[in-house]
């Protein structure tokens, strides 16, 4: 019988569970999990609200990036807009027009899920469903204020193929951004085109939400 290569919900047994330290939209969580052989391992991980990105694309192929500095690797990276599920059950097409709107001043007239993913999970329980947007125009209004790394955002547009390019030259490296120009230039390819991707309402059991 043909293996079917699909991801499957598990959830191996808990006898205890602590979280040391608290952040303002993370923390730390360490749990005691029963092991197939009986022993009993230790398992520190980030819990993560979880978080949305858009991969907007334009008539002329081009995408909607920013460039901004973080922290942790020291680097300013080329991105696509993106944001965490601020509220428990949120619907993640509304975040996603937010950080559109927040990040880019841009709105979109099409939207369809380009694919979802753990970003890390040997360490944390961050998803994240990124979605493709076209039929891009500006945003109504005045720009959203932005602070701190925000504030010394770049933006661009660049032709997908570039953006592929750079992802495999190891010259891009946001996670976010590779796994969703490859996604992209995959959909194009593949049968259907970007018309076969699911609809932007696809359920979501990673983070369940209410339309």
């Amino acid at each position: 019988m043909d293996r079917v290569i699909r991801d499957i919900a598990e959830e191996w047994r808990v006898t205890a569970t602590a979280t040391p330290f608290r952040g303002n939209k993370t923390s730390v969580r360490t749990d005691e999990v029963v092991m197939p052989d009986g022993t009993v391992a230790r398992r520190d991980y980030q819990v993560h609200p979880g978080s949305v990105a858009v991969l907007a694309l334009d008539e002329e192929q081009r995408v909607v990036v920013l460039r901004q500095y973080r922290h942790p690797v020291r680097q300013r990276l080329w991105e696509i807009p993106a944001g965490l599920l601020d509220v428990p059950g949120e619907n993640p097409l509304h975040a996603a027009e937010r950080e559109l709107y927040e990040e880019a001043h841009v709105k979109a007239g099409e939207w369809r899920v380009l694919t979802d993913v753990y970003t890390t999970p040997g360490g944390c329980d961050e998803a994240v469903r990124i979605f493709l947007a076209r039929d891009l125009s500006e945003a109504a209004g005045e720009r959203y204020a932005v602070s701190e790394e925000e504030a010394d955002m770049e933006l661009a547009r660049v032709p997908l193929q570039e953006l592929v390019r750079g992802a495999l030259a190891g010259e891009l490296h946001n996670n976010c951004l590779v796994v969703g120009v490859l996604a992209a230039a995959a959909a194009l390819a593949g049968e259907g085109g970007l018309s076969a991707l699911r609809p932007a309402d696809a359920p979501w059991p990673a983070r369940p939400f209410e339309n």
